[in-house]
């Protein structure tokens, strides 16, 4: 197998470039630092080691072919491990310079996270900061297949390394005339002929409600399924059900949050490393996260007002 890496090393590289670059031939080159002309034979040349066609021409631009896009994002990942590996073994990493794939979920776009971002992004101006939002669960596939070098996940990802971060406490979201609006705390089989409003099957959050409503002797009543916890908060403050929700400030009118009795409603939120190797502008970044949520006398108990499945 040695001989296909030696051959095919840099017409690989210049095809994942290309592939990033959208098929932009000349934005694939100047990535690379090398003329237009040597991306084209390189392509060419792969194409004609491998006997198979890579670029489908579409006036300017090319577009890969769906052979080329396989390949593309196959080697990806090794080819980046292998620039770690050496960076590493002769100390020419710079931890200042380079990209992180930074993921969080989708309701944390605003507040905290963002804050930090940018606080890290004056601090460290040469390291770029890709930035993916999503569920939970499909944070921690893309931890786990390389895609992503560092996310906040919810919950704890079981077969990545991982630091609880912060606990998220769930509270009662009900409209202001509710018949409970008034009391300071609720018992969760209290809510038993309640209508839900909650999250898809698949999420956290919703297999957390179905179990604690369990354990309180009944199965919820879901009348709505929604996936992001601003318009549940909306449905819930117009009156068409109630909902278990992480607390958050920015409430809409309408709506009032209680606490649930007991210390056991609450989820962990927890900041998570990729499978692949932690490369200097990652362990920057994780650093620093680290560093400013570590700012107050005990960080596994930081509040987080938001977060995803």
């Amino acid at each position: 197998m040695d001989h296909w890496t030696n051959r095919l090393a840099p017409q690989l590289r210049a095809l994942v470039e290309l592939a990033a670059c959208n098929g932009h031939m000349t934005q694939a080159a100047a990535a690379l630092g090398v003329p237009q002309s040597s991306m084209s034979r390189r392509i060419h040349a792969l194409e004609v080691e491998l006997h198979v066609p890579l670029l489908i021409h579409d006036g300017r631009i090319v577009r890969l072919t769906a052979a080329a896009e396989r390949l593309a994002q196959q080697v990806r990942e090794p080819l980046r491990q292998l620039d770690l590996a050496i960076d590493d073994v002769t100390g020419e990493a710079d931890p200042d310079q380079g990209t992180v794939r930074f993921g969080f979920p989708l309701t944390m776009g605003s507040g905290r996270v963002p804050d930090l971002l940018a606080a890290f992004r004056h601090h460290h101006p040469g390291i770029k900061v890709l930035l993916k939002q999503a569920h939970g669960s499909a944070l921690s596939a893309d931890l786990l297949a390389g895609d992503l070098d560092l996310a906040v996940v919810i919950p704890a990802p079981e077969r990545l390394r991982h630091m609880r971060i912060g606990t998220q406490q769930i509270q009662v979201a009900v409209p202001d005339d509710h018949r409970l609006a008034a009391l300071k705390h609720v018992r969760l089989a209290d809510l038993k002929n309640e209508t839900f409003i909650a999250n898809p099957p698949s999420y956290n959050l919703r297999q957390l409600t179905e179990t604690w409503c369990r354990e309180a002797g009944y199965t919820p009543d879901i009348a709505f399924e929604v996936t992001e916890f601003a318009t549940i908060r909306e449905l819930v403050s117009r009156g068409l059900g109630i909902a278990l929700l992480p607390h958050d400030e920015r409430i809409p009118p309408g709506l009032t949050e209680l606490p649930l009795t007991g210390s056991r409603y609450c989820r962990d939120v927890t900041l998570a490393w990729g499978a692949t190797t932690e490369a200097p502008p990652t362990r920057r970044l994780s650093s620093f996260l680290l560093h400013h949520l570590d700012s107050r006398d005990n960080p596994a108990s930081t509040a987080y007002s938001q977060a995803d499945r």
